[in-house]
């Protein structure tokens, strides 16, 4: 991310994940900082570090070998809580790419304290779908056990064993189902191509 202020190339520490005050100082102070954002695209609408790059997480996944040759050195990858910045993170280690950082506490972390921030159309981040479609499904689960067939109580076992698999594995496969439906994609996301030339035409 360029910055209008300052053209310091001090070396960043290479610790794996950092604070949002920390990364608020950085974008102020280095030049060569790249901050990219692996959200979907109604979250990046809603909320975004100014000066971001827009990267979701299943095309970096797809493409990372081509992205970790395009970053840069000094990366930090954000989403809204940690944990999907977390999956990039390994991900592009497997490419080959070392050092890129996650922001703890993601973008909203990061806007409390007093980071520049840019703010579009107001949506549910998909921590909070997941929690919604997770908690509806268990409970639905539940009251049809008790008052339809007791087989419906399979529904929150279910629910509860894929919640407790999504924990030990940092991953979430409803999540990624979520991602997929209409108010979820209203808003155009970048192909692989738009990424990797935004990237590589950064200033």
């Amino acid at each position: 991310m360029a910055s209008t202020t300052s053209t310091t190339t001090t070396t960043l520490p290479s610790t794996a994940s950092i604070d949002a005050a920390t990364l608020q100082g950085w974008v102020e102070s280095h030049d060569d900082l790249v901050v990219i954002d692996v959200r979907g695209g109604a979250e990046f609408e809603t909320l975004h570090i100014r000066g971001s790059y827009h990267v979701p997480l299943p095309l970096l996944k797809e493409h990372a070998e081509e992205f970790a040759n395009r970053m840069g050195t000094h990366v930090v990858l954000v989403c809204q809580s940690g944990a999907r910045a977390e999956q990039a993170r390994k991900r592009l280690g497997e490419a080959g790419m070392e050092g890129a950082q996650v922001l703890t506490g993601g973008v909203p972390a990061y806007a409390a304290v007093g980071g520049q921030t840019v703010r579009g159309r107001t949506s549910w981040a998909m921590e909070r779908q997941v929690r919604m479609a997770a908690g509806s499904l268990m409970l639905l689960g539940v009251l049809g056990g008790k008052f339809v067939s007791p087989k419906l109580l399979v529904l929150a076992g279910g629910i509860g064993a894929g919640l407790t698999y999504s924990a030990a594995t940092n991953s979430c496969a409803l999540g990624r189902m979520l991602s997929w439906m209409p108010w979820n994609r209203s808003v155009a996301e970048p192909t692989a191509r738009e990424a990797l030339d935004q990237l590589s035409g950064r200033s």
